[in-house]
């Protein structure tokens, strides 16, 4: 499940470097290795396969970044925009669960 706390935590550390509709590069502050000891990279390649409407995610280390592929119809612009933005969260979280895929 996800928290609207853990989604605070999170989207602090994000910064909007691009967006199109159907796909989001953000940057990644590398303080949050300090504060997430939970998330692994592990986790973050993995969420396609455990919410519907992502559809890929791709992590580039050496720059801090993640671009995620998603269905537009699925998250809105807005979406991304009040995540990054710290707006909406519990919103956002009640979102999040209803698409959380059921994985074994």
């Amino acid at each position: 499940m996800i928290t609207t706390e853990k989604l605070i935590e999170i989207s602090s550390y994000l910064t909007l470097v691009h967006h199109i509709k159907g796909r989001i590069r953000v940057r990644v502050n590398p303080k949050i290795k300090e504060q997430s000891q939970n998330i692994t990279l592990e986790d973050i390649e993995d969420i396609p396969n455990k919410i519907d409407g992502i559809k890929k995610i791709k992590i580039n280390k050496i720059v801090g970044s993640i671009t995620i592929e998603y269905d537009n119809k699925i998250f809105p612009d807005k979406l991304w925009k009040d995540l990054i933005g710290q707006e909406n969260l519990e919103e956002i979280a009640e979102i999040l669960n209803k698409l959380e895929k059921e994985v074994a």
